[in-house]
């Protein structure tokens, strides 16, 4: 029932309008712009200052903090790269809501997560955490994971269903909304 109330919401305060640039470098560019913004503040400055204001560390091996931040970050910034490339060609679009994909995008990551630009910002945040070992990133990370899912579930599903109907709901069912599967489900459903 709750799935049913979401989908019938449509915030006004969260316009989403597909793109209507034709010209993929301009839609590269584009997508360029909003991540170095998105990256600088959501990823260096915010972590920054939550480091600021709770600096005290929290006790992470050393190989795990600089090795797996490290690899974490790497996997974070290279699957988000990509996205932005699939949004450009594929989808015709940017991850900024004003200049939305024209297209679904099932392809490239989006073929194994529904929400890989998501899940890979959120890799980066947390490699900050575990290269850092931080209480404040660890907080931040909690705060911005739970927002993402509540922002994904309650803005961005229903809006991808109004905007590309039984489409999106059979990429709903194929493709799980955060974790990857290992294999394939028999009968069709999907965890989310």
């Amino acid at each position: 029932m709750g799935g049913k109330i979401l989908t019938r919401l449509k915030p006004s305060w969260a316009p989403i309008r597909p793109s209507t640039t034709r010209s993929t470098a301009a839609l590269w560019g584009k997508s360029l712009l909003n991540a170095v913004l998105f990256f600088a503040i959501f990823m260096v400055l915010v972590p920054w200052g939550a480091h600021r204001l709770l600096s005290s560390t929290v006790p992470i091996p050393l190989g795990l903090g600089t090795w797996g931040g490290g690899l974490l970050f790497l996997a974070g910034i290279s699957c988000w790269v990509y996205c932005l490339d699939v949004f450009s060609r594929r989808g015709r679009g940017t991850p900024f809501p004003l200049d939305a994909p024209q297209r679904l995008v099932e392809r490239g990551p989006f073929h194994v997560v529904r929400n890989p630009i998501m899940a890979a910002e959120l890799a980066v945040i947390w490699a900050e955490f575990l290269y850092f070992a931080s209480l404040g990133i660890l907080l931040y990370g909690v705060v911005i994971s739970i927002a993402a899912h509540w922002m994904v579930v309650t803005i961005e599903e229903p809006e991808l269903r109004e905007r590309f109907g039984e489409s999106y709901d059979d990429y709903c069912r194929r493709v799980p909304r955060w974790l990857p599967r290992l294999r394939r489900p028999s009968n069709g459903s999907v965890q989310t």
